[in-house]
């Protein structure tokens, strides 16, 4: 246990429900490869591109099996970085339709190893409506309608997943988007950030956002109030669907307090599993999570 607790600003729920309504209406856009384009033994794997918000175009891709109509169905979220989730055990699971995209344009399977230079912690971090984050979010709402409209998946049985900055979005749509039944978030990120701003941070890529604050007229006052519309412990607080968390006890990056704060303000069904790990894949993340949506999707 620990002694945080959520602080969401007196108008979290209005500026989330207002964010989500804009997602929720934005045109529906999208177009699909109709082939094979990656070698997967369990899935079809196709690309998929569609509009995000304000029309930004985003490339991803569908794993399907063969012949799916009607399955369960998630949305897998990248972690922090311009590189795109590949098709994996960790981004698919037997008998289920998953979809990925990269938030920055760049292709379905773009690779690209994280450097501070080309992070984006600080991009609009000067409010709240700018931060990145909010529009990476919406990019998601908008993914989830391009699955649900997707003739493999069925509309009723959809679900967020993903890792680290995957994770803590993963908890933001629980909190407000209508469209999923459950969550998995492995390692989520931004959790207790009020107390995790408060103290000395030396690690990239949440750095950025410590240097961007060094350099900016009352900086600490202004990020702070940023993210306090983004703290994923304060998101987890208005969860309505269940959600599966797991920590790593030797994670440097999302720390076992912040993540347990997260879980223990999630309001809803829930399961916390701790691994004796680092900031990592686990593969035990790839069985809980498929039992957790197995679970809650049918």
């Amino acid at each position: 246990m620990n002694d945080f607790r959520p602080y969401p600003p007196d108008d979290f729920e209005s500026f989330w429900r207002e964010t989500t309504d804009e997602a929720l209406a934005a045109p529906l856009d999208y177009h699909r490869s109709w082939a094979n384009d990656y070698p997967a033994d369990d899935h079809v794997v196709e690309k998929i591109e569609f509009h995000g918000i304000r029309g930004k175009r985003r490339f991803g891709w569908i794993a399907y099996p063969n012949e799916a109509r009607r399955l369960p169905a998630f949305l897998w979220i990248p972690p922090y970085g311009r590189e795109s989730k590949l098709p994996d055990a960790y981004g698919t699971r037997v008998g289920f339709v998953s979809m990925s995209f990269n938030f920055f344009g760049l292709g379905a399977f773009h690779q690209e190893k994280y450097a501070p230079g080309i992070g984006y912690f600080a991009e609009g971090a000067d409010d709240p409506t700018t931060w990145i984050f909010r529009e990476m979010y919406q990019d998601t709402v908008i993914a989830l309608r391009v699955l649900q409209a997707q003739p493999e998946a069925d509309e009723d049985r959809l679900a967020t997943m993903g890792m680290s900055q995957g994770g803590g979005i993963s908890i933001w749509n629980a909190a407000w988007n209508p469209l999923i039944r459950a969550a998995c978030a492995d390692m989520p990120f931004l959790g207790a950030m009020g107390e995790t701003l408060s103290k000395t941070v030396f690690r990239y890529p949440l750095k950025e956002l410590v240097d961007y604050m060094e350099q900016i007229p009352v900086g600490q006052e202004r990020i702070r109030h940023t993210v306090s519309y983004f703290d994923t412990m304060n998101q987890a607080a208005f969860a309505k669907v269940p959600v599966l968390v797991s920590r790593g006890m030797r994670d440097p990056a999302s720390r076992p307090d912040n993540v347990g704060a997260i879980y223990d303000a999630l309001p809803v069904e829930k399961e916390l599993l701790s691994l004796d790990w680092g900031h990592d894949w686990h593969a035990d993340m790839i069985t809980s999570d498929e039992q957790w949506m197995r679970r809650h999707l049918g």
